[in-house]
C-alpha cells in the first residue's frame, strides 16, 4: 500500500508505550496494533482525531504517501 504509518517513531518521540494510547484514544491495543504495523485498510477520521490529539501532532505526522514502483509507472505513462 502506498500509505506508510509512522505511529511506532511518533510513540518514541512522545515518550508513549501503545497501550498507554489505546487506553487513552479508547480503541484496543489489537486494534491500535494492526494501525502501527501497516496492516490497517482504513482508518476513521475520529480515530485519527483522537490519536493527533493524543500524540499532540499533525495527520502528516502519523501517514506518510509513497508511490508503490506500479503507480508511478502508470503515472508516467499517462502524461
Amino acid at each position: 500500500m502506498a500509505i506508510r504509518v509512522n505511529l511506532d517513531r511518533v510513540l518514541v518521540d512522545r515518550r508513549m508505550s501503545l497501550t498507554e494510547l489505546a487506553d487513552r484514544v479508547g480503541i484496543t491495543l489489537a486494534n491500535l496494533s494492526i494501525l502501527k504495523t501497516g496492516k490497517a485498510r482504513a482508518i476513521r477520521f475520529s480515530t485519527l482525531s483522537a490519536l493527533c490529539r493524543e500524540l499532540n501532532c499533525q495527520p502528516a505526522d502519523l501517514l506518510v504517501y509513497e508511490p508503490e514502483e506500479n503507480e508511478e509507472a502508470e503515472m508516467k505513462a499517462a502524461e
